[in-house]
């Protein structure tokens, strides 16, 4: 599990780089102020649980079991939700995807909360 949780973060995280730089030279003249925001927004999530998902796979390897396992994906399922949302809605504006966006955002949360547990009954 450890090596599929790192393979998925450095995954996300260049994910997120070539995004980041896809907004900001491809999508800076096309996109208004607020979309732009949006687009980075879901680059900078995705970012933050790349990293995430290489911490949980050390975590996997300190505390195995369910709970890390679950913040893996938990993880993954709110960066594709969270920051997929944020993604296609800035790029089509379609705007009744903001409602799926915080579905991601409590998978997140949810992640970080079985890393705490993990940790606390390590």
């Amino acid at each position: 599990m450890s090596n599929l949780f790192i393979g998925l973060g450095a995954l996300s995280a260049f994910i997120s780089v070539a995004a980041g730089a896809f907004g900001a030279h491809a999508l800076s003249d096309r996109l208004s102020a607020d979309m732009l925001a949006t687009f980075e927004t879901g680059v900078r999530y995705q970012m933050y649980h790349g990293v995430a998902l290489l911490g949980t796979a050390w975590a996997v390897t300190r505390w195995p079991g369910p709970l890390t396992t679950a913040a893996g994906w938990l993880f993954v399922a709110g960066t594709l939700i969270f920051s997929g949302s944020l993604y296609v809605l800035s790029l089509s504006g379609v705007r009744w995807l903001g409602a799926i966006t915080p579905l991601g955002g409590i998978a997140f949360i949810g992640g970080w909360l079985c890393l705490v547990l993990a940790a606390w009954r390590g």
